[in-house]
């Protein structure tokens, strides 16, 4: 039971670190799947296959590596100097996307708490600076808390769409973009939000070390994610394209359902937008403090100040611009773990092992 209770804890970090500003806004949905119609299901079903497989091997690798950051598991996969070059651009890709979201959080204190979009940035920063200082201990319970949640309500708003008129347009919906563009997007959606992951799925796989919780929370995960991803695209398909006006489109929709309903999401928008924050936050501190030695503190207070500066392009032409291209970037990282055969952290160990990743990257050749 304990280890069911630890992968199933291990699911919902994965889930809350996907599902941030773009997925649980509906934004992130619409982009790689709603706007191609009725490919958009079998797309999704593409990308959940994604997520398990590569999801579990990130998490295996890291538990065998023993890595600390993500940089540890970018250089065994690329070798040494690579793998400092693109721990370097995954750097500033996760700060783009830390961006993203705090610019997520302040769209929505401004279209739908009517307050200026510069106070939605200032209070996720200061919230983000002083739930870090607990550490991962404070990811695994914010997200213990705040995914459950958000599964709850993403059923209950499938069950609503159903009763609408247009329920079943998510079937049938035509789409005039190129079938290549539409059968490209799984690819560029895992590989970017798996790629993205790693900062929490990282260290959260050495740190749990079990490649049986891994693997069962991998696997729970992958799966809550695709549920997540049907129902959101279920709920936009029933009402476009008159909802691509919405800069929170799963806001507007919760509107519909009247004001509590509609305060209820609002606030489960932030807290999803907040988790995914916090993480990504969180593994890019370590990354830099592995490199600096600086006071984590100080890093997570200036890795902040940079999302806020960068968020101040507004929400919608930040994800609509670096997600896509994001998404590219991540393709050739997604090739590279795929390929790999790691071993699982119980499995009998080579004769003479590596003592360390260095010795791993001399044995191995890519």
């Amino acid at each position: 039971m304990k280890q069911w209770a630890k992968s199933i804890q291990v699911a919902l970090v994965f889930i809350g670190t996907v599902v941030g500003a773009g997925f649980a806004s509906g934004r992130e949905v619409m982009q790689f799947f709603t706007r191609f119609g009725y490919w958009g299901p079998y797309l999704i079903i593409l990308s959940t296959l994604f997520f398990v497989w590569i999801g579990a091997k990130v998490m295996l690798l890291a538990a065998e590596l023993k890595a600390k950051s993500y940089e540890d598991l970018n250089k065994y996969l690329f070798g040494e100097q690579t793998g400092r070059w693109v721990s370097h651009l995954m750097l500033i890709v996760l700060l783009g996307v830390n961006a993203v979201m705090l610019a997520g959080a302040g769209s929505l204190f401004s279209e739908h708490l009517n307050l200026s979009y510069q106070t939605g940035l200032i209070v996720t920063m200061f919230a983000c600076f002083m739930l870090l200082r607990k550490g991962m201990n404070a990811i695994l319970t914010i997200n213990t808390f705040v995914v459950p949640l958000m599964i709850g309500f993403t059923v209950f708003l499938v069950v609503e769409t159903l009763r609408h008129p247009m329920s079943d347009h998510w079937l049938s919906s035509a789409s005039e973009l190129s079938p290549w563009a539409a059968w490209l997007s799984p690819f560029l959606y895992a590989a970017f939000n798996l790629s993205m992951s790693q900062a929490v799925l990282v260290p959260l796989g050495a740190s749990i070390g079990n490649a049986r919780i891994l693997r069962r929370g991998a696997w729970i995960g992958g799966i809550g994610i695709g549920v997540m991803l049907l129902g959101g695209h279920l709920a936009l398909s029933a009402r476009m394209p008159g909802i691509k006006q919405f800069e929170i489109p799963m806001g507007g929709i919760a509107r519909e359902l009247g004001a509590w309903l509609h305060w209820i999401y609002v606030f489960l928008i932030f807290m999803e937008i907040f988790t995914t924050l916090v993480a990504d936050i969180y593994g890019l501190t370590l990354q830099l403090h592995e490199r600096t030695k600086a006071s984590q503190g100080m890093l997570t207070a200036m890795l902040l100040l940079v999302c806020f500066l960068a968020g101040q392009f507004g929400f919608g032409p930040l994800l609509s611009t670096l997600y896509p291209m994001f998404g590219l970037l991540s393709l050739g990282w997604l090739f590279l773990i795929s390929r790999d055969r790691a071993r699982t952290p119980n499995s009998p160990k080579p004769p003479n092992p590596p003592a360390s990743t260095s010795g791993l990257l001399e044995s191995r050749k890519l």
